[in-house]
């Protein structure tokens, strides 16, 4: 299989110095591969396969070139026709926004790892099947000098498609022409965002398949903003969702937009994975009313959202964008367990004192879906409560969220199947 490998590009950096880009970014295009080395990490590796380890030609969102990283993983077994192995390009869940938690730099002992790999025995099951799987990171995790703008939509669509090309021009004797886009989680919002973008940018898309998708954050913080207590672990994603609104809106002033106290754990977002953004001594430690900048400075009375300041509404406006309820060409495929506590399917009532907050779910993003779609309607597979089974003992306390990647994994994979059989 190494002999499929044709990269003629300079010899990849050992260690962690692969992460570090090239200065210059200019010669080359999109999708073209700066970096190529086989996986040397065992923790990423999927194991069904043959792995390799990329650094990309991607771009921002503003239309700077940017390196993202990622890793390749082929069956060990030859293409069964002379079409090629069908690709999976896979877009991972929440991890956090510094690039010591990517899915390719994941060791034991990171916040990350039980997160990282859990998706590994859905992936390896794809490469059973026959497919290729390739892996991006996302920009900025993974690789040095940026920050992951996190749910921002069309930069984690340009990771997801831009390592297609990549794969292709990598291997161009063993890939098939057909992809299709699976994605779990922020994944699962990500693989939304990389259907609608898919057009005119990558050929060959044939399905999008999205687990327990993100959705709707702009009413998520808002609703967090206003609960007296830190919750269960804090507001971790909180820093996230603002790391994305950054991405998309680099005018965003956080110091106005951020409470003192919360500014003070602010910079922990880009030394810590999302696990470690909940301990006690950062955003674990904050409540929700503590959370963001009140005006006047210093008022009693929480004014976000109610009263946002300038700054906290541009914020609202990237959080709004964020939700993916968009245009797709392709067929669409939504999995979610009802006994999922992370990303919820029912519409949520937040009590609090005098009113109370909504929160829609994941039934409300299918009916987006379908108005956005009257012609290509999702498929929505929504597994009733109790019928996901939970592992016990259930390392890092995943639930549902989690377990739904194995209990989908066949139906998920047959569906895929379909798509690149039409």
């Amino acid at each position: 299989m190494d002999g499929d490998l044709e990269f003629d590009g300079p010899p990849a950096p050992e260690g962690d110095a692969f992460y570090d880009p090239p200065a210059d970014l200019s010669d080359g295009a999109v999708g073209d591969a700066i970096y190529v080395r086989p996986l040397d990490n065992p923790e990423a590796e999927l194991t069904h396969g043959r792995n390799w380890l990329v650094l990309y030609r991607s771009e921002s969102v503003h239309g700077e070139v940017i390196a993202t990283s990622g890793i390749v993983a082929l069956p060990h077994e030859r293409p069964l026709d002379d079409a090629g192995y069908p690709l999976v390009t896979w877009a991972h869940g929440t991890v956090g926004v510094c690039h010591m938690c990517a899915p390719s730099r994941d060791y034991v002992g990171s916040d990350a790892h039980l997160m990282n790999k859990y998706p590994q025995r859905l992936l390896n099951h794809f490469l059973d099947r026959g497919w290729a799987v390739a892996m991006t990171d996302y920009e900025g995790l993974g690789v040095t000098g940026r920050q992951h703008p996190y749910l921002l939509g069309e930069s984690e669509a340009y990771g997801v498609l831009d390592i297609v090309e990549t794969t292709r021009r990598l291997f161009p004797r063993v890939i098939s022409e057909k992809f299709a886009i699976v994605g779990h989680s922020q994944g699962g919002q990500a693989a939304l965002f990389s259907a609608h973008h898919a057009t005119g940018r990558v050929e060959g898309l044939v399905g999008v398949a999205a687990v327990a998708p993100a959705n709707h954050p702009k009413a998520i913080v808002r609703a967090g903003a206003l609960v007296p207590t830190n919750g269960d672990g804090g507001f971790a994603f909180t820093p996230l969702f603002l790391s994305g609104a950054i991405g998309g809106d680099n005018t965003i002033d956080v110091d106005q937009v951020l409470s003192n106290k919360a500014r003070d754990v602010w910079p922990h977002v880009l030394t810590k994975c999302r696990a470690g953004l909940s301990d006690e001594k950062s955003w674990g430690g904050l409540l929700g009313t503590e959370q963001f900048r009140r005006t006047p400075p210093g008022s009693l009375i929480p004014t976000y959202p109610g009263n946002p300041n300038p700054e906290q509404a541009k914020f609202d406006n990237q959080l709004a964008l964020m939700n993916p309820s968009v245009e797709i060409r392709v067929p669409i495929r939504i999995s979610q367990s009802a006994d999922d506590t992370r990303v919820k399917a029912e519409t949520t009532e937040v009590q609090l004192p005098g009113f109370t907050i909504t929160v829609p779910g994941v039934d409300v993003l299918v009916e987006e879906l379908e108005a956005e779609n009257p012609t290509n309607k999702p498929l929505y597979v929504r597994y009733k409560p109790d019928e996901v089974e939970i592992p016990d003992p259930d390392p890092g306390d995943l639930g549902a969220h989690f377990a739904t990647l194995d209990h989908d994994r066949d139906e998920l994979a047959d569906w895929v199947a379909d798509r690149f059989r039409d």
